[in-house]
């Protein structure tokens, strides 16, 4: 496998605050029970869903280079993957919502590097590189799912979330670390369980980000395509998952045409899913998409798109109708007859326009916060930005005036104009005042003694999103990235394994013919009687070798592990199958 970093041009232009998320995948560090567990699920997979999978998956394996017998080299795929107009990076497991949608605005995937343990090999709820590279990557081949996946995230990247979620994303981070930890700690993991369901049961009211979680779930994670008494499969979880691709075939898992409503269906990482939602093909996925975003204060802006930018308590931008955009963390609004009319940052906060900074107005200028109005003035139709420049001087909206502004909902303004800042169209976003007394009802919202007051000019807030206007005017490298474990000392027994499943391998792969199989069936037999996919790559060879008394007398032996394990008994039936179906071909 290649290990050599290949460079990807859409990685290279990665913003720094995505950048921190990003690690190395560390090939080296996948043992050979690593590698035999990615060979079995690709196999097994691949057998199946040739005939369940939508069209677009057996292509995309070709196209992205996933080889079935092998873990796959990110750097590896980039070579591949930029042919298409994609990127892979590795990441620490989840990361933060956001973060994970705007990767996809940028074409790149997100893949985690780590692989499922042996005893989840059915499904895991932690992101796996199975999951990720073999479940996601195929399926951008098709262009216009790619650029379905594209517009997702562009418009997901912009999502408001509140609290909850935050809490939520930490809870089922934790749980699906515990989960799929070497040595899972049972009382932890209930801990977590508990956690995860009590917050997931008291939540009210979803958020933006939570309900266009929900669509990307039931789409990208969890898609079905085409008829729906006979649908295909497309997303990534089902693709992944040799346990949940053949249930979710079966009439126990209602099939429910795919629409905006999904949206309001939660899930449950942790288990398989009771219903999942139909498209008839991707243009519909796009469709219903354009529909929500329809719905989201990027696009409505307005006092609830305010209220949205408070609650989530996380640095968000509300634009006015001039252009003028305020990024910071959103802390109050007044509201006149439902509408915003004047709001107030806390804490660090920038201004810009069509998402640049404001020469002289980033969080050096603001580092306490930002409030202005919203609105018209008290009493004229006429709004200050689409005020002429007789206009604005009939009003005494002029460089070295004294005013008194009156917006509607008793803002009173007074202060000597210094100057005003106007866009490439001609119309005031900004204009200084010294001296400046800011009143609502009597209650002073800005006073002469905090300096030059900045009044930014918008008769209405147009558009409220999550994330800044100019990601450089802001330090975004918070991630702390999870400590590298310790690693212990591996026991006589994995290390024993571990060189069995790497003489196996070398076996088959031609690289040490010289090791006797029937010793290291004496070894399992001895040693490690209950591992049932060491002993079925075992079987390959005998059966491969034409040694028919040897293969028998393996399947005796997995007869046994079925008596004593009968829950992986349709994984040795079906890792059999495969073998004999793979001699039939060949």
């Amino acid at each position: 496998m290649d290990s050599n970093y290949q460079s990807n041009p859409l990685i290279d232009r990665l913003p720094a605050h995505l950048k921190q998320y990003i690690k190395p995948q560390n090939y080296e560090h996948y043992s050979a029970i690593n590698q035999a567990t990615w060979r079995y699920v690709m196999r097994k997979n691949v057998d199946y869903l040739k005939k369940v999978a939508h069209h677009s998956y057996t292509d995309g394996l070709k196209k992205t280079g996933i080889d079935i017998d092998h873990i796959p080299s990110m750097y590896g795929m980039n070579r591949i993957l930029k042919d298409i107009g994609w990127a892979a990076v590795a990441v620490d497991g989840f990361i933060p919502p956001n973060a994970f949608m705007e990767f996809q605005a940028h074409n790149v995937l997100v893949i985690a590097s780590e692989i499922r343990q042996l005893d989840h090999i059915q499904y895991t709820p932690a992101p796996d590189i199975i999951h990720e590279g073999a479940g996601h990557a195929p399926i951008i081949a098709n262009p216009e799912y790619a650029e379905y996946l594209r517009r997702f995230g562009e418009i997901g990247a912009k999502a408001i979330s509140n609290e909850q979620d935050h809490q939520i994303y930490h809870a089922v981070r934790t749980l699906s670390i515990l989960k799929e930890a070497e040595n899972p700690d049972s009382k932890a993991i209930e801990e977590a369980e508990a956690k995860v369901n009590q917050l997931q049961e008291t939540t009210t009211q979803l958020s933006e980000m939570a309900r266009i979680r929900n669509l990307h779930w039931w789409t990208v994670e969890y898609g079905l395509i085409g008829n729906i008494t006979d649908p295909k499969i497309y997303g990534a979880g089902l693709l992944s998952s040799i346990g949940e691709s053949k249930w979710c075939m079966t009439d126990k898992v209602q099939k429910i045409p795919y629409s905006i409503e999904a949206a309001e269906q939660g899930f449950d990482i942790t288990k398989p899913q009771p219903q999942l939602y139909v498209t008839p093909d991707f243009a519909h996925l796009s469709q219903v998409l354009e529909e929500f975003a329809n719905t989201m204060a990027i696009r409505r802006g307005g006092l609830s798109g305010i209220k949205k930018l408070i609650a989530s308590n996380a640095l968000g931008t509300l634009e006015l109708s001039t252009g003028i955009q305020i990024s910071g963390v959103f802390s109050e609004v007044i509201e006149h007859h439902k509408s915003a009319i004047y709001f107030q940052t806390k804490g660090k906060t920038a201004l810009a326009y069509r998402d640049k900074e404001l020469v002289g107005h980033g969080t050096d200028r603001y580092p306490k916060g930002f409030g202005s109005t919203i609105g018209k003035l008290k009493g004229i139709n006429l709004a200050i930005e689409d005020m002429s420049p007789r206009d604005l001087k009939a009003y005494n909206i002029y460089e070295g005036h004294n005013v008194q502004l009156e917006f509607e909902g008793d803002i009173y303004i007074s202060g000597k104009i210094i100057t005003g800042t106007r866009n490439l169209m001609g119309k005031i976003i900004l204009i200084s005042l010294e001296n400046c007394t800011v009143k609502h009802k009597g209650r002073i919202l800005f006073s002469p003694n905090q300096g030059i007051y900045q009044l930014a000019i918008g008769k209405e807030a147009i558009s409220a999103y999550n994330g800044v206007a100019d990601v450089k005017g802001f330090d975004l490298i918070t991630h702390q990235s999870s400590p590298n474990p310790v690693a212990k000392p591996k026991s006589d027994y994995q290390k024993q394994l571990e060189a069995l499943y790497q003489q196996v391998r070398d076996f088959r792969e031609g690289k040490n013919k010289t090791i006797s199989r029937h010793k290291v069936f004496e070894q399992i037999q001895n040693s490690f009687p209950d591992q049932w996919l060491l002993t079925i790559e075992l079987y390959e060879l005998a059966k491969t070798s034409a040694d028919k008394q040897f293969a028998q007398e393996i399947v005796q032996h997995l007869e046994g592990i079925k008596e004593r394990q009968p829950e992986v008994g349709h994984l040795i039936d079906d890792g059999i199958s495969l073998v004999e179906q793979a001699l039939v071909i060949n």
